[in-house]
């Protein structure tokens, strides 16, 4: 098969066409011929060797895909309500960006009806992602209301539709003015340019005073400590990424008398078992709204499969609203 490598950790530059063997589907697990696979922040970590991928994993990087299933046990697949042929998207450990990918039955799901395989294939990550630390860590409940930093990334425009959906308010931070609009025709109640507004003065401004319920925090750093300020009582902080750095502090006190949580999660190296209840969740709940379009993909560009280094620049660039997707 083909399949995208890194060849050293380095610039886009170092992702490079090969041929690998055919992997194989193993007990519990299908073999995809991919058609399509999304890229993600933790791909561009790991290219720069700063993300090993989890043990048993392939070192290929690419943790989402969609095609058609191509191998696995009859029984087991039978039994998830699969057969030879169907179209699933899949999360994976590793080895997305090839044209084979093995991929635990439980983590996958089936195309809705009418998606392409580009906008299938950006589902996977970020939804996984989403309901993980948004509706299960923080518990976000109708009627409350959520933060997004990042609200036009993958995890963002993702984290908005599924809220509004459920019933949510949503506000985001983003980093232009383009990109506001852009989350507000997505369906994002208030969307602050951290860059020209005082995103903490915006968010009690947007709810007279009372602060958010949920923050999804991307940033970390300096974000934790105005996180802290813009939370409800018994509000709840859900850190996802370190993008502003490791390093924060803030008001204990405040954390104390308002009694909020602040949490953390990375979804990668968590069980099958994990990943698989949250694909049962997103079946029941989420799986509907999509098949209806009530929530829409947002693909702002697809490459074609081996101009992965191009796609990784354009998510370097941070010019992108939505996934980027590559097909072979």
């Amino acid at each position: 098969m083909k399949a995208i490598a890194i060849t050293r950790p380095g610039g886009p530059e170092v992702l490079r066409l090969i041929e690998r063997p055919d992997p194989v589907a193993g007990l519990g697990e299908l073999l995809v011929a991919v058609e399509a696979y999304g890229i993600n922040r933790p791909d561009v970590l790991q290219r720069k060797g700063a993300y090993p991928p989890p043990a048993g994993a392939s070192d290929l990087p690419g943790l989402e895909v969609a095609g058609r299933i191509v191998g696995g046990d009859a029984a087991e697949l039978a039994a998830a309500g699969f057969k030879l042929g169907d179209a699933v998207c899949a999360l994976v450990a590793g080895g997305g960006y090839a044209q084979l990918c093995v991929a635990p039955i439980a983590q996958c799901l089936p195309v809705p009806a009418g998606w392409s395989m580009a906008e299938a294939a950006g589902l996977p990550e970020t939804f996984f992602t989403v309901w993980s630390n948004v509706f299960e860590r923080a518990r976000l409940q109708p009627g409350e209301s959520l933060l997004v930093h990042g609200g036009s990334s993958g995890i963002g425009v993702t984290a908005i539709q599924i809220a509004k959906a459920l019933g949510s308010r949503v506000l985001v931070t983003v980093g232009t003015a383009d990109k506001a609009d852009a989350c507000l025709k997505l369906g994002a109640d208030v969307a602050i340019n951290y860059k020209t507004q005082d995103f903490v003065a915006e968010v009690k401004a947007a709810t007279e005073g009372r602060g958010v319920d949920v923050i999804l925090d991307m940033v970390a750093g300096g974000y934790v400590e105005r996180g802290v300020q813009c939370l409800a009582d018994d509000g709840r902080m859900v850190i996802i990424a370190v993008q502003g750095g490791l390093d924060a502090k803030f008001d204990a006190g405040a954390v104390l008398r308002r009694r909020l949580t602040i949490s953390g999660s990375t979804l990668r190296p968590r069980s099958l078992a994990f990943k698989a209840q949250i694909a049962r969740a997103l079946h029941l709940r989420v799986w509907p709204l999509l098949a209806s379009r009530a929530i829409a993909p947002v693909i702002y560009r697809t490459f074609a499969a081996d101009q992965a280094a191009a796609a990784h620049a354009l998510m370097e660039s941070g010019e992108h609203v939505g996934k980027i997707v590559l097909s072979w």
